[in-house]
């Protein structure tokens, strides 16, 4: 009765280090879950500053181009005036 109280006893430690090692384990899952999860919230912070970002990048790149058409526009519209003043000189109504 002594033998099988004293294995009794042993797989008792045994199975208490074991089960130590598994909350620890569990512990390390769970911080690491954590982890992930602010992880994941982080990223879509930064998803969203990028989305807007590139929103920014894409407008300062249209203004150059918008620009070059309203010159090009005040342009044509100055050549057009002059054309148009021309002729009316020439037919005599300018």
């Amino acid at each position: 009765m002594a033998v099988k109280v004293a294995e009794i006893d042993q797989r008792s430690k045994s199975n208490t280090h074991r089960l130590d090692k598994v909350e620890q384990r569990q512990d390390n899952l769970d911080r690491l879950m954590s982890s992930v999860a602010a992880m994941a919230t982080e990223q879509e912070h930064i998803k969203a500053d990028v989305t807007e970002i590139k929103a920014d990048v894409k407008t300062l790149a249209e203004k150059p181009g918008k620009r070059w058409e309203a010159i090009v526009e005040k342009a044509i519209m100055l050549v057009v005036g002059a054309v148009i003043g021309y002729m009316l000189m020439k037919i005599g109504l300018g």
